[in-house]
């Protein structure tokens, strides 16, 4: 199996002026992202990191971003990438649990990634102004890495019940493939213009919008920050041909005033995941837009496509589609056992496109996937077409705005506070979001401000908001004198009203 980064050499060989990477006025050819990345390659070597270490990536989709990404692969060097909205704590965690030698940070967040990384032993390039010019001087590598069918590219984390990140270790072949069938599923080619306002950070842009752009020749546009003011306005200067998203961009470019007045004529398909599609959205975006919209599933940890809305196949509204190329799908009972046809189990995933395992987690790859098989922990149903539907999320995860938000990470943090005896973080229906993300708590005896309760909950909620990444805090607060418990003191979330 060849190194993922092979794909730009290919791309560049074949289309060398074709853009590859733009935002706005900033265009970098399939030719120039090739030298670029082999000039970050060379800025590895100079900095002494090793093929097999870990290199964090913690930047929003820049053009610098993927001459970063595909330098760091073709060097044989592992990309961690990281969400740019982490605080300091967590960047820490991140780094020393990855084992990051090096890590890339876009200088908007240079104060919590420093801070993070003041005690992890992690150099840090900046990711500023004077990048490119730091990269100039350098001959670039010309070499890729050759990577094995089992060498990890990327390390992607991925939270769980447990509440501490886990690191899913995604390889060369994984990703690869997976592009291919990206590719495939939306039928991408020389000449398509991509909509890049999903976070590279994150597997569905990353695999879906930027690896298989570059994979197909095509162009992605860039969003750093998704704006449907801003989307719309790309999309007609730039003509782009497919939109992926998650329904809050959807919803968004729908209710976004004047949108007719946009030429958006250039669309032909729109690819929706990261949580469930409303099916009036569907619709209405079809019938508005004119495009095939198509929804599919996966995670992190399945690089991440594994079923899909097909233009080719069978196309239900509501489902998550069929099994895609390549990946074996059964619904399954606790014991392991196929479920019978139209009943409701657990997702289990099989194929080229499931993690390698977790990052020096065996005990949690074990669990994971005790049987060669990858439990998803999310609950779904297989109709007699073999069209799969899913019925409920991973048990307490919360889904805001397209990012995974796990109750007990935040919990963690709400018990830190002072004030704090008892605390349960839940998810609820939101017009936006989608879900958003609640917290009630019941105080220790005789603490301080108990007296002025709304004072509290917001003391209380703004501890937090400091301490998390900007999508997991609380936007509400309710104190409650006990939390509603089961006979094994268990806290009964359900019974929670907020």
């Amino acid at each position: 199996m060849t190194n993922l980064a092979t794909i730009v050499g290919t791309s560049a060989h074949n289309n060398p002026a074709g853009v590859a990477i733009k935002m706005d006025d900033i265009e970098i050819t399939f030719g120039a992202l090739e030298v670029l990345s082999a000039k970050v390659a060379a800025l590895l070597a100079s900095r002494g990191i090793r093929p097999g270490d870990r290199v964090a990536l913690i930047s929003p989709n820049l053009p610098q971003m993927p001459p970063i990404y595909y330098g760091i692969l073709r060097y044989g060097a592992i990309v961690v990438p990281l969400n740019p909205l982490l605080k300091s704590r967590e960047v820490a965690y991140h780094l020393l649990d990855s084992g990051a030698v090096l890590a890339f940070a876009w200088e908007g967040v240079m104060g919590e990634v420093a801070a993070g990384a003041a005690d992890t032993g992690t150099a840090i390039i900046p990711i500023d102004a004077a990048f490119m010019g730091l990269l100039a001087p350098l001959e670039p590598l010309s070499e890729v890495a050759a990577a094995g069918k089992d060498d990890t590219a990327v390390i992607l984390y991925t939270s769980g019940t447990t509440g501490k990140p886990k690191g899913a270790e995604l390889t060369h072949e994984n990703l690869r493939s997976n592009a291919e069938v990206s590719v495939s599923l939306f039928s991408s080619r020389n000449g398509d213009v991509i909509f890049g306002g999903l976070p590279f950070f994150h597997i569905f842009g990353q695999t879906c919008a930027l690896n298989s752009a570059v994979l197909a020749g095509a162009t992605v546009t860039i969003l750093p920050k998704f704006d449907p003011v801003k989307a719309l306005e790309i999309i007609q200067r730039d003509k782009v041909t497919i939109f992926e998203g998650v329904p809050t961009m959807y919803i968004a470019l729908l209710r976004t005033p004047g949108r007719e007045n946009y030429d958006l004529s250039s669309l032909r398909l729109a690819a929706s995941g990261g949580s469930p599609l409303p099916l009036e959205v569907l619709h209405e975006f079809e019938n508005t837009f004119g495009a095939t919209m198509l929804e599919g599933y996966g995670l992190s940890e399945t690089s991440p496509v594994v079923s899909f809305n097909q233009m080719d196949g069978i196309r239900k509204p509501g489902s998550v589609g069929t099994a895609v190329a390549g990946a074996q799908l059964r619904v399954v009972d606790d014991a392991g056992n196929d479920v019978e046809p139209g009943a409701v189990g657990e997702i289990a995933v099989a194929g080229p496109y499931v993690m390698k395992g977790y990052w020096n987690n065996p005990e949690a790859t074990a669990a994971a996937i005790p049987d060669g098989w990858f439990r998803t922990g999310d609950l779904g149903r297989k109709d007699a077409d073999g069209v799969f539907f899913i019925v409920d999320r991973k048990k307490d995860m919360i889904l805001r705005g397209g990012y995974n938000v796990y109750p007990r990470e935040v919990e963690e943090v709400l018990y830190e506070h002072p004030a704090v005896a008892e605390a349960a973080v839940v998810g609820r229906p939101d017009d936006i979001h989608g879900e958003e993300v609640y917290a009630a708590v019941a105080l220790k005896a005789g603490a301080e401000g108990a007296d002025d309760p709304e004072a509290l909950a917001a003391d209380i909620r703004d501890f937090v908001k400091e301490r998390v990444a900007a999508y997991k805090f609380p936007r509400r607060v309710i104190i409650m004198d006990t939390l509603p418990k089961g006979p094994t003191g268990k806290i009964l979330k359900r019974e929670i009203t907020i």
